[in-house]
């Protein structure tokens, strides 16, 4: 809708206070990177990057100066005269931002523009990315499923749920105050821990384990029947000595070298059994971690535990 290739069932779209959605696509001056690069296979980088200008009827001397300045930006000057098949996949999508670039718009439309790329690569060109946003200074609005890139990239980010706007805020807002469980269980990796239970006199009740919970936030949940959701992140866990917090048996320990996730689920006396339910991730010291198979002792940190309706999903706050 913002390219003018759909139209708008009701509201506006405004550019710089400029009302655009009775424009032509190519008179809002929008410039889009798509998923799959769209580049010309017949034409060189240069050809590529330089084309819409060349449509604008853009005088040459400044189609080659415009090129060459976004190929300095990108990194691409020893490539302009190669065709795309012989590009890597960050190479093209270098080339697809270079395209955009050199139009100069008001607003750039990005539509996962490193969902093609590997994992390292991914890495690389997000910040490359960022850093081109920052030094352009040109509104860009950027879709993505990967919430990292959100994080990493946006000054705002909205997130969206069947098709309905959740929360738009600051990543560390949606971090920290996520407005209901959807928006908590999607920034964040890895993910919130999301546990259903019942509401206490103490606390939330989760098969014999009694998580606390302040008397203020008890007092203002009030759930119809009882129900509530405790949400808690890795990074909010802490081992402790037998007899505080709760135990939970070790399913899985996963190192990354400078951390550790402990995959565990909580764990219910049943006679002389133990049974493991509802699965948890905490972040542990990859030092001290346990062993897979063994009962651990867990507390969630002061001031980090969240409280969510279940039958809304709404934070209660």
């Amino acid at each position: 809708m913002l390219a003018g290739l759909e139209d708008i069932d009701e509201g506006t779209i405004s550019i710089d206070g400029r009302d655009v959605e009775k424009l032509a696509p190519r008179d809002r001056d929008i410039a889009m990177v798509f998923q799959n690069y769209a580049l010309y296979p017949h034409m060189s980088v240069a050809e590529n990057m330089g084309f819409a200008l060349k449509i604008a009827r853009v005088g040459k001397s400044e189609i080659t100066a415009r090129v060459l300045e976004a190929a300095k930006i990108l990194d691409l000057e020893e490539y302009l005269d190669r065709r795309p098949g012989q590009l890597s996949g960050g190479q093209r999508q270098r080339v697809a931002m270079g395209r955009a670039i050199v139009r100069q718009p008001r607003v750039f439309l990005m539509d996962e523009p490193l969902s093609n790329l590997d994992a390292k690569l991914r890495v690389s060109t997000r910040s490359q990315i960022a850093a081109l946003q920052r030094r352009l200074g040109v509104t860009t609005l950027y879709v993505t499923h990967d919430q990292v890139e959100a994080m990493t990239m946006g000054d705002r980010v909205a997130v969206l749920k069947d098709g309905i706007l959740q929360q738009c805020d600051t990543p560390r807002a949606l971090f920290e105050s996520p407005v209901n469980a959807f928006v908590a269980g999607f920034i964040g990796s890895p993910a919130m821990n999301l546990i259903e239970g019942t509401l206490g006199d103490d606390g939330v009740v989760l098969g014999s384990t009694v998580i606390p919970v302040p008397r203020e936030l008890r007092e203002r949940a009030r759930p119809v029947d009882g129900r509530v959701i405790i949400g808690f992140r890795p990074e909010s866990l802490e081992l402790v000595p037998v007899g505080e917090g709760f135990p939970a048996v070790v399913n899985l320990v996963e190192e990354l070298g400078s951390e550790a996730y402990v995959y565990a689920a909580l764990a219910e006396h049943v006679g002389s059994s133990v049974i493991a339910v509802n699965d948890i991730i905490a972040k542990v010291d990859p030092r001290s971690e346990p062993a897979s198979g063994a009962t651990i002792n867990l507390r969630i940190k002061d001031d980090a535990l969240l409280l969510f309706d279940a039958e809304s999903g709404l934070r209660i706050t």
